[in-house]
């Protein structure tokens, strides 16, 4: 049977054929033809039992046979495209007849380790289902061949040396360190995050995890910060990112959102979605609000210094580096009583790259850790209740915290000079409905711009760019831009498409009185500088705190579902919730995990807001009642989101 499997590799299994520079396969990164499968370099040699016999080569989207054999998807679509028949016994078979293979398989499969084919650039190993993402966001030499790539097809472009990035919302990414950046700064955030897990590899919360007999062999969640250093050669450039966050927001700290394609961002080509800013140009914006950061980076200048925290996602390796004698540092002492054995304390505990040990990444707003206050976000966690951790892994801390009847005994390396968080944030949107009547004459013009519209793609309602000194609207005074514009002479604008709403506009402005109803939205805090000077005219847009503000009959809902199989978690970690001391606030999307369902399904993005888990309202729920609702998802989930786009920088 072998040399018949090795016939059909020469046919099915390998590229032939000449093939161009752009034939380079972005999700493998190697040269194959588009039919055929991806091609791997795997790290290990690779049992039998995964191979497919017609290309004999690890399986690729498994396909079993009812005659008990397994092949690569397109393997066997290729083979059944000639034959009627099994390649290893000869049997009858259709291809309708096959089906996929169990998700344990496939998993087994995704697992299996690769090496980052850009050698002489990369020596990166991960799972093979990681390979994408790296090679999309982290590889240096994807990086380079697309930026030469890019030179051969605009060979008098600006200049500008590196292709720009391949933008998708959900991505997250390695940062490329800059020399003597650490892995974390204690004021990396304002807010906190909740992590949804399952007892294997997946995003780590030890607070919210259950107990499992194999909590040590899970992989840990890790961090790094890099300063990142951007060149403009026009100083008043946009840097081409979208954010979210800030401290008056459940999200607390800064996250990049989006980044825009062929902006300066994406041709410098290290900052990706989900990335957190916590410095520019050495001012720590980690506890501003949202216009106070967007003003910080809406600075002009040639060049912008950026310290950026990047969630690297899992790793497995241990660090042996003990920083325990590092100088300057205080040892202290936490205790932490916990109501009864279940209860959370809100930690977020996550390894680091370039040092051994467990470090607080966040702490839970609201829960224990957080109103005891003695511990600190990027405190180092020596031992919990006695057991050395000096080398432990945050599943190891999390099996000890569980497994706590009431006292949680903590001790903690602190670097001088750290921040406590500040739990008093200043919260509130103002909303105003108005109804605005002017008599005019039949020929004067409303003289509005409009943008938004249900046919966006964040399905926005119809607002106000800008008010025009020409029209009778400007002479009343009433209506300004930002204004959501809620319906003309009776006419609901709130579900119509940009043209259709321009349409109505125009034909309703036609009459001698027109009577408008609008929604204005107002930031609460008055220390927030003004922002209108850099937006001027028709590419105005509303700043991503300004949605926040509206009622729920003006949001538009989609439905994400996700899949993950038993060994995987959800991926995303989120913020906000019901607290006594400020009552309701919404459930946002704060990080998104490399390789995970989150990512890989690439609808969610940071920011996006959950209003109901499997068709259940999530208004009105802590963190406490969401989390396990999540948890008790196994391989399937419906989240209904309201997705606002985030402000432009």
């Amino acid at each position: 049977r072998r040399p018949t499997a090795c016939f059909m590799i020469l046919q099915y299994g390998t590229c032939s054929g000449s093939l161009n520079p752009g034939d380079l396969c972005s999700e493998c990164g190697q040269f194959h033809l588009l039919p055929d499968n991806h091609l791997y370099n795997f790290q290990d040699e690779v049992d039998d039992e995964l191979i497919c016999h017609i290309c004999l080569q690890p399986l690729l989207q498994p396909m079993d046979t009812p005659c008990g054999h397994t092949y690569c998807f397109k393997c066997l679509e290729n083979f059944m495209q000639e034959y009627n028949f099994c390649p290893m016994d000869r049997k009858k078979l259709s291809f309708q007849q096959c089906h996929k293979s169990s998700l344990l398989v496939r998993n087994l499969l995704d697992k299996l380790l690769v090496l980052c084919p850009f050698k002489a650039e990369c020596q990166q190993t991960m799972q093979r289902c990681e390979l994408e993402a790296h090679l999309q966001n982290r590889c240096p030499g994807f990086k380079k061949y697309r930026a030469e790539l890019e030179r051969k097809k605009h060979p008098f472009s600006k200049g500008k040396e590196d292709l720009p990035a391949k933008v998708e919302p959900l991505t997250a990414r390695d940062p490329e360190v800059a020399a003597g950046g650490s892995a974390l700064v204690a004021e990396s955030s304002a807010a906190a995050v909740v992590s949804l897990g399952t007892a294997e590899p997946g995003l780590v919360n030890p607070a919210f995890e259950e107990t499992e007999e194999d909590l040590p062999q899970r992989a840990s969640l890790v961090a790094e910060t890099s300063t990142i250093e951007i060149h403009r050669e026009d100083p008043e450039e946009d840097l081409g990112m979208r954010i979210v966050g800030g401290k008056d927001t459940p999200l607390g700290n800064i996250v990049v959102q989006e980044v825009v394609r062929h902006s300066v961002v994406a041709a410098d080509g290290r900052i990706a979605p989900g990335d957190h800013i916590l410095e520019v140009n050495g001012v720590n914006i980690s506890s501003v609000t949202h216009c106070q950061a967007v003003s910080f980076l809406r600075h002009p200048g040639p060049v912008l210094h950026l310290m950026v925290l990047q969630e690297k996602g899992f790793s497995s390796k241990t660090v042996q580096q003990d920083s325990n004698s590092a100088p300057n540092r205080e040892v202290i002492h936490v205790t932490l009583i916990k109501k009864d054995r279940s209860e959370p304390l809100g930690i977020k505990l996550i390894r680091k790259t370039d040092e051994a040990g467990i470090f607080i990444l966040d702490l839970l707003e609201g829960g224990l850790a957080a109103k005891n206050g003695k511990l600190s976000r990027n405190d180092r966690v020596l031992s919990i209740n006695g057991q050395d951790l000096r080398q432990g892994t945050p599943e190891t801390a999390a099996q000890i915290i569980q497994t706590s009847e009431s006292r949680v005994n903590f001790v903690v390396l602190r670097q001088p000079g750290v921040q406590l968080p500040d739990s008093d944030l200043p919260q509130g949107y103002i909303s105003h409905e108005k109804t605005v009547s002017i008599k005019k004459e039949p020929k004067e013009s409303l003289g509005i711009t409009i943008g938004g519209g249900r046919d966006n793609k964040n399905k926005l309602p119809i607002y106000v760019t800008s008010v025009q000194p020409i029209g009778c609207l400007f002479r009343d005074g009433r209506i300004k831009r930002g204004d959501i514009l809620l319906s003309i002479n009776g006419i609901d604008l709130t579900h119509l498409n940009y043209y259709e709403a321009v349409s109505a506009l125009k034909s309703n402005a036609a009459s001698h009185s027109v009577v408008l109803k609008a929604l204005e939205i107002l930031v609460s805090d008055p220390t927030d500088p003004p922002l209108d000077m850099k937006e001027q005219g028709f590419g105005w847009s509303p700043l991503w705190i300004m949605w926040l503000g509206l009622p729920s009959y003006l949001h538009c809902c989609q439905d994400i579902v996700l899949s993950k199989g038993n060994l995987e978690s959800w991926g995303f970690s989120i913020v906000g919730g019901f607290e006594e001391s400020k009552g309701n606030q919404p459930f946002f999307i704060k990080t998104i995990v490399p390789g995970t369902p989150a990512f890989r399904d690439r609808r969610l993005k940071c920011g996006d807001e959950i209003v109901a888990v499997n068709g259940v309202p999530a208004i009105g729920m802590s963190n406490s009642e969401l989390i396990p609702m999540l948890k008790e998802q196994r391989n399937k989930v419906t989240l209904t989101v309201v997705s606002w786009p985030g402000s432009l920088v």
